[in-house]
């Protein structure tokens, strides 16, 4: 399924948005938002903290809005992850409490960016914030708990970074949103990795590492998917499979659609060339955007 097989807007609240356009500033946010979890100063700031493993310290940057919560808790809210993976992150709170994570993170995307030299006109932040703010202040986050987290942030002074902020907020929407659709999919934490991997967008190796589920959990999920027809016996991506992929997709951008009545199609759009300048500027630096964090 595509989105020319849909209708071109999804009614939500008091307007209408157009799901190519949902997709469109989806992809740029995300893009703008991911370089956090590759750049080499959150690495750096992490190890100022006493944490030197990156997989503890990323779960502690990603979850220090949500406060000291308890590794299960991150679990619940990271849902891809295997529970050995996440339990690697308990003590990461005694390092060092969840605001300086926080703190620490803020400076780690300002120096990345300063580093990369990530160029937008005040003039050009001053417009992206007023369109991005009414849509963080007008969210419904009924469920949706690492938005909430995020949005509860205070936003640090320096104007590029807050407006790097915002945009987590709604890259984490997003990924909130999308772990709705999943579970209403019948797709688990490992299934929905393993049908994402299938698709070769993302590399099966690093997902595992990442991730941590070990060969039986894999293969059980694997057959789970070939049952149902999305993959075949060999573990290649079907027909069924990758149309039901992209319904999942689609079905997150009826989500997403909300989230963007604030402001419509046009703001949308605007608010996606706006903040390209950052995407670009990592992407010019020679910096991958990796594997994506939800």
């Amino acid at each position: 399924m595509h989105l020319d097989d849909l209708p071109a807007s999804v009614c939500s609240g008091e307007g209408s948005v157009d799901l190519n356009t949902v997709r469109e500033v989806s992809r740029a946010i995300s893009a703008a938002h991911l370089f956090i979890y590759l750049a080499p100063e959150s690495a750096e700031e992490a190890a100022a903290l006493g944490v030197t493993d990156p997989g503890p310290a990323y779960l502690a940057f990603r979850s220090a809005a949500m406060g000291a919560v308890p590794w299960q808790v991150t679990l619940a809210a990271f849902y891809n992850f295997s529970p050995r993976a996440v339990r690697a992150m308990a003590g990461v709170w005694d390092a060092a409490p969840p605001e300086r994570w926080q703190a620490a993170r803020f400076l780690a995307a300002e120096r990345a960016m300063r580093r990369v030299g990530v160029r937008i006109p005040a003039d050009e932040l001053a417009e992206a914030r007023s369109l991005i703010d009414p849509v963080v202040e007008g969210a419904d986050y009924a469920g949706k708990v690492l938005a909430a987290a995020n949005a509860s942030v205070a936003l640090p002074s320096d104007p590029l970074v807050a407006l790097w902020q915002q945009i987590a907020v709604a890259r984490e929407w997003r990924g909130d949103a999308h772990l709705v659709v999943l579970a209403d999919n019948g797709l688990g934490p490992c299934d929905c990795l393993v049908l994402h991997t299938a698709t070769g967008v993302l590399p099966t190796a690093l997902v595992r590492t990442t991730r941590q589920w070990d060969d039986e959990e894999w293969s059980a999920a694997t057959a789970r998917l070939v049952a149902r027809g999305w993959l075949d016996s060999d573990a290649t991506l079907t027909d069924a499979g990758s149309a039901a992929r992209e319904r999942i997709e689609v079905e997150t951008d009826k989500h997403c659609a909300a989230l963007w009545t604030p402001i419509g199609n046009e703001g949308a759009r605007r608010f996606a060339s706006l903040i390209a300048p950052i995407a670009d500027a990592f992407a010019a630096a020679g910096t991958s955007q990796g594997v994506g964090s939800a």
